[in-house]
């Protein structure tokens, strides 16, 4: 019985990288199916193909950058539309892209399809570069006869996604520059400069226990870190593995989500933007004709976040017995009655598509407008509370000079 190496999610959502025995690939494509597993990616397993997989894991291990994929996916549109065959788009496109890693992929998926295969099931083979949204797009227009329609919405909803993330990582560049900057002082001061100035009050004569309590205070930091800084380094670094080990187990991974929604001022934001997401992508997938289960599944890996994805899996459960989608949405308090509202709408009337991507379009400058007004508080806020730090340190230095000085005027 031949072994098969295959790539599936589960009802959560989560990939899965397994293989098993099965008569033939349907076979094993069903049983997955019967245990609740929907695969996007079946290949027979040899000894020629392990050596392929292993040397294409080490071509391919990581991300290829969402800019170069957006572009990747307009000029593929273009091309398609202007008439030009599969495999010289792909030929054509290897040439364009200055990523070497795309350029690599590019080369086996025109491989594989001069060989015969379908171009979703050559893209399904590296799911870590091109996700199942990608690869359920292409197959519907592969279907449907319009791929040059499906990769131009495709490439639309990766640039928006990748303007989100532009947008939200220069919101926060400054507040991060102001905070590093803020500890870098704070460091350089309490190590450096303030054992020097203890160390010039202890020769003109003045003891610990005559020194003031701010002073008191920030010796005993300063001794601590100097003495005992690899007991800070350590917690630094044990603090961060244990945030990564936490977000890799599904329990972390749904605590570290429900934090990130209720964290003061952050939480609403992390919010809207999943929201955005959630919206965009449906509409992308229904819009480009995907069925609506397999559209619900592929949104729900989509929006990185456990409690969402799971109000996402729990309304597909509801369509799947004949519900709306709107009920389920409603009762996980996950999502505004707005979004609600205009799904329902969108049920109702048969513009689902349309309705979310009017959704997206209002909770995406919705983003916009957060981030404007989250970088308009956080400066005056960050400058207070860096000038509030070094000035009690710098008063806490002088404090005993002035003591002194105070003394000698005397």
């Amino acid at each position: 019985m031949p072994t098969f190496a295959y790539v599936a999610r589960d009802k959560t959502g989560k990939e899965v990288h397994n293989t098993a025995d099965a008569v033939s690939q349907d076979a094993l494509i069903e049983q997955l199916r019967e245990q609740g597993l929907m695969t996007s990616s079946v290949q027979e397993q040899t000894s020629q193909t392990v050596v392929k997989r292993k040397s294409q894991r080490r071509l391919f291990g990581g991300k290829v950058k969402l800019r170069s994929l957006s572009i990747f996916c307009r000029q593929f549109a273009t091309m398609i539309n202007a008439g030009v065959s599969l495999v010289r788009c792909l030929d054509v496109l290897e040439q364009q892209t200055d990523s070497a890693r795309l350029k690599e992929i590019i080369r086996e998926i025109e491989a594989e399809v001069e060989g015969g295969a379908t171009l979703s099931r050559s893209m399904a083979k590296f799911p870590r570069v091109f996700s199942n949204l990608a690869t359920g797009l292409v197959r519907a227009g592969e279907v449907g006869g319009v791929l040059d329609e499906t990769l131009e919405r495709l490439a639309e909803f990766l640039e928006n996604d990748l303007a989100l993330r532009r947008k939200v990582k220069s919101a926060m560049t400054y507040p991060v520059l102001v905070m590093v900057v803020a500890v870098g002082i704070v460091v350089f001061l309490v190590t450096f400069i303030l054992p020097k100035f203890m160390g010039l009050f202890l020769e003109l004569g003045l003891t610990e226990d005559k020194f003031p309590l701010p002073t008191l205070v920030l010796m005993r930091i300063s001794n601590f870190m100097t003495s005992k800084w690899y007991i800070c380094t350590g917690i630094l670094v044990g603090l961060i593995i244990a945030t990564n080990r936490l977000k890799t187990t599904k329990t972390g991974k749904r605590y570290w989500d429900t934090l990130m929604l209720r964290v003061p001022v952050f939480g609403s934001l992390n919010h809207k933007v999943a929201v955005a997401r959630f919206a965009r992508t449906l509409s992308t997938l229904l819009a480009s004709g995907v069925p609506i289960l397999q559209a619900m599944e592929t949104v729900a890996g989509t929006v990185d976040n456990e409690i969402i994805s799971d109000a996402i899996l729990l309304s597909r459960t509801s369509i799947r017995e004949g519900d709306t989608i709107a009920d389920p949405l409603a009762n996980s308090r996950m999502f505004p009655p707005m979004v609600v509202q205009m799904i329902t709408i969108g049920e109702e009337t048969g513009q689902l598509d349309q309705m979310l991507s009017k959704v997206a379009d209002f909770y995406e400058a919705e983003v916009d407008a957060a981030l404007e007004s989250l970088t308009a508080a956080l400066e005056p806020i960050l400058i207070v509370f860096l000038g509030v730090v070094v000035g009690f340190i710098c008063i806490a230095m002088f404090l005993p000079l002035i003591g002194i000085i105070s003394e000698l005027s005397q």
